[in-house]
């Protein structure tokens, strides 16, 4: 990729469904497939899209459109999207069907409750305003099935976070501006809310967001919890604690590995290496105060990696994880304050063994009211 020119934008799911569906229709209302089709997204723009495939039958249609995701790593990229639409009973409107390699809602928590399939609501409100265009033009009934298909979309379903979520059978057809915005950790951050928006459905009062599949596997097995109690947070601790500070549940774990948490404790809330490191300096500080020897200091310091400082301050005995827990405490503390949730901390290493640990405290209106001691030197 040349890395001087602005990355590319793509399309949404939902907008390569919408652009399926009005061709299709147009062509079962009228018998011509509309090649490119234009559809209006939600802020205004009216995009054409170029037809894939397309079939007729007496009384059904077919459109597909292959998915331009730009430069973004979107696991839909280049995938089919396909509409095959049929009459509808009189007075019912667009109705909407799953087809091969989209999903069924199973759990509640979703945008669109269980039973219903995977097509979220602004695709929805895409779908049926571009059928209405057809009927403004054509005098059509807007009584019409409409059924999404991703060939191969239950493969590529099990790359996503959509199992987790009770999304079974396939993946999703997403979106709400309708344009794929490259890296823009968009989808990401969503899932994670989705995640929490199901544990509370499901009545689930324990959470864990964890920054990788190891810490994550480590906080499973420490406390028991099912799929759907955690979280695949990766960087954006911010981004999670800020929705459970609005969508709370009674207890929440974030999980780490040491570096990470390390970052989480020096105040960061994006945890990406991208937005700074580990500060070794004040990390030996931290040691020192806790009784570490000169040359401990200067060990740390000169640190390769942040596991390395950690495996220099245990030699000397020095609980630098219990400390690091701690003072991550206090930082995620600060973003949920008030909301009198239970946090836990717990922080990882390479091996899933716990290397540090802020057991579980109420969160009250100032932060430092809890865990704010450090852990005594362990003997």
């Amino acid at each position: 990729m040349d890395e001087t020119r602005p990355l590319r934008r793509g399309w949404t799911t939902g907008t390569c469904a919408t652009a399926a569906a009005k061709a299709a229709f147009a062509a079962l209302v009228g018998g011509d497939f509309p090649d490119p089709v234009t559809v209006t997204l939600p802020g205004g723009q009216t995009p054409a899209f170029a037809l894939a495939r397309h079939d007729i039958g007496e009384d059904w249609a077919r459109a597909g459109i292959v998915k331009d995701a730009g430069d973004d790593p979107d696991v839909t990229h280049g995938a089919l999207i396909v509409a095959t639409v049929r009459p509808g009973v009189p007075g019912g409107g667009v109705a909407f069907r799953a087809g091969e390699g989209v999903g069924t809602v199973t759990r509640p928590g979703l945008p669109m409750p269980p039973g219903e399939p995977a097509i979220n609501p602004v695709p929805r409100r895409m779908i049926a305003q571009a059928i209405a265009e057809v009927c403004a033009d054509t005098g059509a009934s807007g009584d019409v099935d409409v059924e999404i298909s991703i060939p191969g979309g239950e493969t590529l379903a099990e790359r996503t976070l959509n199992g987790r979520l009770g999304i079974v059978g396939g993946l999703s057809i997403l979106g709400t501006t309708g344009i794929v915005v490259p890296y823009s950790c968009a989808a990401w951050i969503a899932s994670i809310h989705r995640g929490i928006d199901v544990a509370r459905a499901t009545g689930r009062d324990h959470v864990a967001g964890a920054t990788g599949s190891a810490s994550e596997a480590a906080i499973a097995r420490m406390h028991g919890l099912p799929d759907e109690a955690l979280l695949d947070m990766g960087d954006f601790v911010g981004g999670t604690l800020k929705y459970l500070r609005t969508h709370p549940v009674p207890k929440v774990t974030i999980a780490g590995g040491i570096a990470k948490m390390t970052k989480l404790a020096q105040g960061f809330l994006d945890l990406h290496s991208k937005r700074g490191r580990v500060d070794l300096d004040a990390l030996a500080d931290v040691a020192v105060a806790e009784g570490g020897s000169d040359a401990l200091r200067a060990r740390i310091v000169a640190a390769n990696t942040t596991p390395e400082a950690f495996a220099a301050a245990a030699e000397e005995g020095i609980p630098l994880g219990d400390v690091v827990a701690g003072a991550a405490w206090r930082t995620a503390a600060d973003v949920i304050a008030g909301t009198g949730m239970a946090l836990e901390i717990a922080v990882f290493d390479r091996d899933g063994n716990l290397a540090g640990h802020a057991p579980f405290a109420p969160v009250g209106d100032a932060a430092h009211d809890a865990s704010g001691s450090r852990p005594r030197k362990r003997r």
